[in-house]
This record gives structure tokens, C-alpha cells and sequence, in this order.
């Protein structure tokens, strides 16, 4: 099949010979029947046949040269394929030596021999004389280092800056606070029908707060009040100047992180008050400083409530576990504030809440309240201050306070039981920071 292919490929190559043959001659034992159309038909299925077998098999070191010598007969290669048809000496030399071993190419070009010699237009010794056909032409290529050299960026010396290099701690605590100073003037004439007294009054407030938060999990809360206000009284003959308002407390929280929301809290609150006061028209005192003192510290778990887009937001504390410190430096108050007469301390445990809110209605109104309960299942104190505060600008404006209160440790009154009530509403300076 190899060799049928090859005869046809050869056969074909010489189709510009055939192209001048008007009648095709007859040879030795074979007669040409194919007409020329037929011919090139072959040429191009034996191409066709010739590239598939070609791709198919493996031919280590294939590379046609183009040089043909007669001094190296058994150079010649497949290029001899696509040049004119040659009379090679090798070739019928090889097949009648014992010793040497043909070639696909060799049986191919003994059949053109013996079956188309009309078609072999030249010999080995004519292109011998002829010469190469390609003659090998050598070309140094010089590499030039020194361009790469010359276009290559030197690189720059360094330029050493000296420079101060200031390392800055993360700053976890965030202070705020706020105050208001304010006055109150109600004038009632002597002859007013349901009676009263004209009197000034004037309350002061400072609130300041220093919390830290590790953006992790520990949290820190510290928040000191101070309150103090006074108030004329032509009806006490003994004390011209009255205290209502008279409050110092600090309140601190230590928090660990248990959800987004939700903290293991240990809640201090600590209060006491300034000054010392009288009953009416009498000597008796009511208050004084560290008389008493209250002391609540409980275990529980905050929440941190922000809700309303910001617009409501604090704190709420649930302890089921609470100790209460109760002091009074002078004996005589002991008996106000359910200590046994002749004793300045009270211990007792139970539970204990504190919600702490701030609602911002408005950027000039808002509400701030304060819950705050203590129960021993024996005894029960609640505690609910509600300040509301219509600022005008950013120095003026005016509050209202209300302040009702549960306390059944105390003697109980005929009028109002264990329930106490305090309000108040105000004018004047205020500012935040």
C-alpha cells in the first residue's frame, strides 16, 4: 500500500510532464489508460493518503534536507518527491546488494524507473555537476550585552529620611457629662384664697460620665451625680434658706460580653447626700451628710437597649442576687430608715433592677427616667425619677422632674401610705458637653 502510494504521489509530481503528453506512450508490460483528468485526481488522493499515513507515524529526526550530492548517494530523502524526476544510481545499486537494506523511497522510484522511464528528464551525474541546490549560508548573531546595559534603569541610591515615628495607644474610654443650673420664682399673695406662700427656689444639676469599652468584651460604666437645690420659706421662723434637693450618688458597672446585647454585670450604686436638714420650724434633723449612706451591689445581667434608630437608648439591669449596705452616722436616724434604735448599720440581701432610659424625642425635647427597685421579700424600695427637658437653644431651658417613690421600711403616713411624691419645673442655663 506504501509503496502504491508513493508510486501514484511520484506519478502525480510529474503531471506538468504529463500536462504535454496529448496521448499517453506504452511501456513494458503496462499500458497508461488514465486520462489526464484522472491523473490529477490520484495526484491529489495519493497527497491526501501520503499526509494521514505521514501524521501517523512516529519519524524520529524528520527533517528533509534539500541538498542532493552524487557523492552521497544514500542521502537522498523525501524532498527528491517535489523535484523533477532523477535517475539515482543507489537506488537499483541497493536492491541488488545483498548487504544493503531499500527504503519506501527506493521501491517507489524502481517502479517510476521501470514502469515510466518517459518521465525521468534528468541523472544523478547532471545535478551533480549542477551543484547544491541550497547552499548553506552561516549567520553569526552578535548579542550585544552593553544595549541592555545602557537601557536598563540604574537603580537610585536610597535617600534616608529621618523621620519621627509617633506610636499612638488605642484610647478606650469615652468621656461626656452634662449640666444645668435653674431657677423657680412662685409669688402668691397674702389674701390668696386657698393660702401658699411666695418663695424662690433654685436647683442645680452636674452629671458626668466616664465609660470603657475594649470593643471586645469587657465594658465599664462609671456615672456620678450630683444634685443640690434650695428654696426661701417665710413660714420657717428658724431656717430662711430650705434645701430641696440634696443628692450625691455613683453608680459603676463592670460588664463581660455574653451576646451582641447581653453582659455579666457587677452593679455598684453608692449615694448619699450634701447637706443637712430640718424640720420645719424645729431643730430636729431630717438628712446629713452620710446619713444615711446605701451602698447596692448585685450580680446579674445588663441589656443594652437602643431602639427607635438611636433614639432610645440605656441600659436595663436584672440581679437576682444583691447585697444592701445601709449606714447613718448619727444614731438618732436610725429609726427613719428601719435600723434598730442604738445602731448605725443595716446588712440585708435580696434582688435588685435598675432600668436607666434616655428618649430623645427631638434634637429639644427628650425624657430621661430612672427605675430603680430593691426587694428582700421582707421589705420593698422603688425609686422612678423622670426628668423631661424642653431645651431652647443650647444654654437655655426648662425641665420638669417627677419623682414618685415606694418605700414600706418606713413609718407608714395616714394621708399617703408608703407612697412619696416629689415635682418640680424649672428655668435656666443648661449645657452638654
Amino acid at each position: 500500500m506504501r509503496i502504491k502510494s508513493l508510486t501514484v504521489l511520484l506519478a502525480g509530481l510529474m503531471g506538468g510532464t504529463l500536462m504535454g503528453i496529448a496521448q499517453p506512450r506504452a511501456h513494458v508490460g503496462h499500458r497508461l489508460s488514465h486520462t489526464t483528468k484522472d491523473i490529477v485526481t490520484q495526484y491529489m488522493d495519493s497527497l491526501t493518503q501520503f499526509k494521514a499515513h505521514q501524521d501517523s507515524m512516529d519519524i524520529i529526526g524528520f527533517a528533509p534536507a534539500m541538498t542532493v550530492s552524487a557523492s552521497k548517494p544514500l542521502g537522498i530523502e523525501y524532498n527528491t518527491l517535489f523535484m523533477p524526476a532523477t535517475f539515482y544510481k543507489g537506488v537499483p545499486h541497493r536492491f541488488f546488494d545483498l548487504n544493503s537494506t531499500t527504503t519506501e523511497l527506493d521501491e517507489a522510484l524502481l517502479d517510476l524507473y521501470l514502469y515510466r522511464p518517459d518521465l525521468v528528464v534528468s541523472t544523478e551525474s547532471q545535478l551533480g555537476k549542477a551543484g547544491d541546490i541550497r547552499q548553506p549560508v552561516t549567520v553569526n548573531v552578535n548579542h550585544a550585552p552593553e544595549i541592555v546595559e545602557k537601557v536598563a534603569p540604574k537603580p537610585e541610591d536610597a535617600t534616608v529620611t529621618p523621620m519621627d515615628l509617633v506610636v499612638l495607644k488605642p484610647n478606650f474610654w469615652n468621656y461626656s457629662g452634662d449640666y444645668y443650673l435653674q431657677f423657680l420664682q412662685n409669688c402668691i399673695s397674702s389674701n390668696w384664697y386657698k393660702g401658699g406662700e411666695s418663695n424662690y427656689s433654685m436647683v442645680g444639676s452636674l452629671t458626668l460620665k466616664a465609660n470603657y469599652n475594649n470593643k471586645q468584651k469587657v465594658r465599664w460604666d462609671n456615672k456620678l451625680e450630683v444634685k443640690l437645690g434650695f428654696q426661701t420659706s417665710r413660714q420657717d421662723t428658724l431656717h430662711s434658706l430650705k434645701v430641696s434637693e440634696n443628692l450625691l450618688r455613683l453608680t459603676s458597672k463592670l460588664g463581660l460580653q455574653a451576646t451582641k446585647r447581653w453582659y455579666y454585670t457587677v452593679q455598684m450604686v453608692t449615694y448619699t447626700q450634701f447637706m443637712r436638714q430640718w424640720k420645719s420650724n424645729s431643730n430636729t434633723i431630717t438628712t446629713d451628710f452620710l446619713g444615711p449612706l446605701n451602698v447596692n451591689v448585685s450580680i446579674g445581667m445588663d441589656y443594652n437597649a437602643n431602639w427607635f434608630k438611636n433614639r432610645l437608648k440605656g441600659s436595663i439591669h436584672l440581679a437576682p442576687l444583691a447585697y444592701n449596705f445601709l449606714y447613718v452616722n448619727r444614731v438618732e436616724l436610725a429609726g427613719r430608715y428601719g435600723i434598730d434604735k442604738g445602731k448605725r448599720q443595716l446588712h440585708n440581701f435580696g434582688s435588685q433592677f435598675t432600668i436607666d432610659m434616655n428618649w430623645k424625642f427631638s434634637d429639644n425635647i427628650s425624657w430621661k427616667t430612672r427605675l430603680y427597685g430593691y426587694t428582700t421579700y421582707e421589705r420593698t424600695e422603688l425609686e422612678w425619677e423622670n426628668t423631661f427637658a424642653f431645651r431652647f437653644n443650647k444654654w437655655i431651658s426648662s425641665n420638669i422632674f417627677v419623682y414618685p417613690r415606694f418605700d414600706d421600711a418606713r413609718t407608714r403616713d395616714d394621708h399617703h401610705g408608703y407612697f412619696q411624691y416629689k415635682e418640680y419645673a424649672s428655668l435656666g442655663l443648661s449645657y452638654s458637653f
